[in-house]
């Protein structure tokens, strides 16, 4: 629905706002005009938990590499862990990534 102000209608946002990848919505609320994402936090807990994620892979793999028939958990359980685990060490190598460029781009601006 378009809204109407003193009888006119609103116009409607070109596509280059539209909201489509890449490119910033208006504020559309009471967001702060200079609101930031915590960027340092961000890091800090992809820094902290990929390493732990990236042991706790290796170490269930390796576990469910040396089960043998008939033992409690087996290699199923075990072989889900490890790759959860594995997956989420992957996105806290993602996030490392996007956090380092998008903090180099605001250093670049500044």
């Amino acid at each position: 629905m378009r809204e109407r102000h003193h009888g006119r209608q609103a116009a409607p946002e070109p596509r280059s706002r539209s909201g489509a990848l890449g490119h910033r919505l208006s504020r559309t609320g009471t967001e702060p005009a200079t609101a930031r994402s915590a960027l340092r936090l961000r890091l800090l807990l992809s820094a902290v938990f990929l390493p732990v994620f990236a042991a706790a892979t290796a170490g269930f793999a390796v576990w469910a590499a040396h089960e043998g028939p008939g033992d409690s958990p087996g290699t199923g359980p075990l072989t889900v862990l490890a790759v959860v685990c594995g997956l989420l060490a992957l996105a806290a190598a993602l996030d490392l990534v996007v956090v380092s460029r998008r903090s180099a781009g605001t250093r670049g601006r500044l």
